[in-house]
């Protein structure tokens, strides 16, 4: 009876072990054979954090108390096997492995590898057989993948199972279970995530499996033929532990009929990758749409671009323009020591795009180009943009706070519109041209407009000597039509009394300003003369001229007495001045007003002509 428990009581930590060695992060070979008096290597993988890389790594035989040491990194090696076992730890790889020698049948048991304290620590159960040949039976490769990540699997067999299914199953209580085989054969659990591809070699594959769940961990069985009934195959252990640095980000992306997605793909930025790509899964491919090399499929022109951000393990795919065809499942791809893939599953939904406005534009060479792209009040706070596409990325224009000549984007706020205008468009600027929005360093949403420039504005031509040679192009429609950069007769007579008006308008400005000018010293110099009367005469006397009437007056008759009469018209004025000049003592200057000194000016004529009178007598 005790002899029963005793039976019950191993079975249960045998299965209990097993069971906690599933759920470990470190992971191993379950069963490993070899020859007697040969050799057997042991590689047990760990998860590469700062405390696993520095800590103990062991490997114990089982016994029924506790797990012996049988050698460890500190340096400990079991008397039992001094100079047969060896343990190498490989930190930067996150893997450690055992080699014993000289294998004996004693040596039949149950081990652990693990990290830490035995029994305490993290382990790995794992049983060693010791075969008499003369082969032994080919163990099961080992995958150790973190969550989320992804694994490539090359299944070689002979050239005569070129023409044979391949396949992949998963082993189970009741058999292999399909996951994908050649025939178009995939399991719907893991649709999307599972790739094979033939190789050029007939009999060879590959397989691809991303977007790892923990529930993935299993035995799988890749082979050429029919499971159980023809042909090879070969074991693959696959074990998929929990940690990992590495973000995944959304695996199921939305989009509209004529709108766009921004897809966020990551990788590890420690890694060595020179290749980033992005494609569609297909049952038997992956069909490559556009990489970082700027190579992509002519189909997707003005649709697709990939922008890479090495320094934080991130490169974004926008496509836009979408229609149902472009609905199912793509990758993100990356080649190096660590190759990465990740899986997204593209939904179209309903609903209306986000970013509208036209999704043509035809413009003529030197016209002005306005391009609107309006965005709802969701993206009123967001960062907008317009960038000119290329294969190689899509190019930012200049902002609204930034100018440049020829080319402006301005954003008005009130009407929620950003608009693109070209002063004066010109040939290179054709192309396709992007308004996008973004937030806090992630790219959202895009809308496409393509821009097609085409001819001539019609600006007026020089003359050349060809001119004259003849006029009958010029008469006949069907030739001007043909010639297309000939313009009409009335388009040259519009020509030129443009020129007409730009030469006579300034001149008209000029005139207008110099009679302008002419008005003012008119106005100014008449409003410092007064109108004087003369018999029937009216002339314009400025008093200045006479300020110093009084003196001319008396120099001109210095030598007149005491009285003197003249007659003028018949009426009588006398004009009394002193005798002796240089000795009368000078009155007083009295102030006089306007007609006075008219009246002065007027006396002082009259003596003048007098005295001119006489002269002549």
């Amino acid at each position: 009876m005790t002899f029963l428990v005793f039976i019950f009581l191993l079975s249960f930590l045998q299965v209990e072990s097993a069971r906690i060695s599933s759920s470990s992060p470190i992971f191993g070979p379950r069963q490993v054979t070899g020859l007697l008096g040969g050799s057997v290597t042991v590689k047990c993988f760990y998860p590469r954090t700062s405390v696993n890389r520095h800590d103990r790594k062991y490997w114990c035989k089982e016994s029924t108390r506790r797990c012996v040491t049988v050698i460890s990194s500190n340096g400990y090696t079991a008397q039992d096997f001094a100079g047969r076992a060896t343990i190498t730890d490989f930190p930067e790889q996150g893997i450690f492995t055992i080699e014993i020698s000289k294998l004996v049948e004693s040596d039949i048991s149950f081990y652990k590898c693990g990290i830490g304290l035995n029994e305490k620590g993290l382990s790995f159960r794992v049983k060693l057989d010791v075969s008499m040949g003369p082969k032994v039976p080919e163990e099961a490769e080992l995958y150790y993948i973190e969550l989320g990540g992804s694994v490539a699997i090359d299944c070689v067999f002979d050239t005569k199972y070129g023409s044979e299914r391949k396949y992949m199953c998963r082993m189970g209580k009741t058999g292999c279970s399909n996951v994908i085989d050649t025939h178009g054969n995939i399991n719907e659990t893991y649709k999307g995530r599972v790739l094979l591809s033939p190789q050029e070699l007939p009999g060879s594959f590959r397989l691809y499996m991303t977007q790892l769940r923990k529930e993935d961990s299993g035995v799988y069985l890749c082979g050429a033929g029919t499971y159980g009934e023809k042909g090879e195959s070969k074991e693959l252990d696959v074990h998929v532990y929990q940690e990992t640095s590495v973000p995944q980000g959304r695996h199921i992306i939305n989009g509209v009929i004529g709108g766009s997605v921004s897809v966020e793909c990551h990788y590890d930025p420690r890694g060595n990758y020179t290749l980033k790509y992005w494609c569609k899964w297909r049952k038997n491919g992956c069909n490559q749409l556009i990489t970082n090399l700027a190579s992509m499929i002519d189909s997707y022109e003005g649709r697709i671009v990939l922008h890479d951000n090495p320094e934080n393990g991130t490169f974004t795919v926008i496509m836009n323009q979408l229609t149902a065809a472009d609905a199912g499942y793509y990758w993100c791809m990356t080649d190096g020591d660590m190759e990465r893939k990740s899986t997204k599953e593209l939904k179209i939904i309903d609903g209306q795009p986000g970013l509208t406005g036209p999704k043509v534009i035809d413009a003529v060479i030197g016209t002005q180009v306005t391009i609107p792209c309006s965005y709802p009040c969701k993206y009123y706070s967001y960062q907008k943009y317009w960038c000119k596409w290329h294969n190689t990325g899509c190019q930012t224009l200049i902002s609204s706070e930034q100018n440049q000549t020829g080319l402006v984007v301005n954003c008005d706020k009130e009407k929620r519109t950003l608009y693109l205008t070209f002063d004066q468009v010109i040939q290179t600027d054709q192309g396709w041209y992007w308004c996008g929005v973004s937030h806090s360093g992630h790219l959202g949403e895009t809308m496409a407009v393509h821009l097609t420039v085409n001819g001539d504005a019609g600006l007026p031509n020089a003359k050349s000597e060809d001119d004259g040679i003849s006029n009958t192009d010029s008469e006949n429609p069907q030739n001007r039509d043909a010639a297309g950069d000939i313009p009409s007769p009335s388009s040259q007579d519009h020509d030129s009394s443009k020129v007409i008006l730009s030469v006579l308008l300034p001149i008209a400005a000029v005139c207008l300003l110099l009679a302008t000018v002419f008005v003012v010293v008119k106005f100014r110099l008449l409003k410092r003369t007064d109108l004087v009367s003369v018999g029937s005469y009216r002339t314009n006397i400025s008093m200045s001229e006479f300020e110093n009437s009084r003196d001319y007056g008396a120099k001109d008759n210095m030598g007149i007495n005491d009285a003197q009469e003249t007659q003028i018209g018949g009426v009588d004025e006398f004009i009394t001045t002193p005798g002796n000049v240089e000795g009368a003592e000078e009155p007083p200057k009295v102030k006089r007003g306007s007609k006075e000194e008219a009246d002065l000016a007027y006396t002082t004529f009259l003596l003048q002509a007098n005295k001119v009178a006489q002269g002549e007598a």
